[in-house]
């Protein structure tokens, strides 16, 4: 199953952001130690200033998304302020993305 994983943050968070980002990204490409596929992910921009993350994520279940995104470590510091996680159609078309962010599941 893929979703669209969507994440806000809390307003100013820029330091914690800068601290926690080299283990953000870690976790991205490990796919949480493998238990999703990254597909395709960035920051979330308003008018230049980072106010979230989002993902496309392909996952068993959503329980197994929703554990993905709880484990990342601006979820774990205290920087995500929701996450929403989106089921994508049967039709939604992964294999256009061309190169993923973590090894396929």
């Amino acid at each position: 199953m893929f979703f669209l994983m969507h994440c806000l943050h809390h307003p100013g968070m820029d330091a914690a952001r800068d601290e926690h980002r080299p283990a953000h990204r870690a976790w991205v490409g490990s796919g949480g130690g493998g238990i999703v596929s990254v597909l395709i992910g960035s920051a979330l921009l308003d008018g230049g200033a980072s106010v979230g993350n989002f993902g496309i994520l392909e996952a068993p279940d959503a329980a197994t998304a929703r554990a993905f995104a709880e484990g990342d470590p601006f979820h774990r510091a205290g920087i995500v302020s929701s996450i929403t996680l989106t089921p994508l159609p049967d039709s939604f078309q992964a294999d256009r993305i061309t190169n993923p962010m973590s090894p396929r599941l």
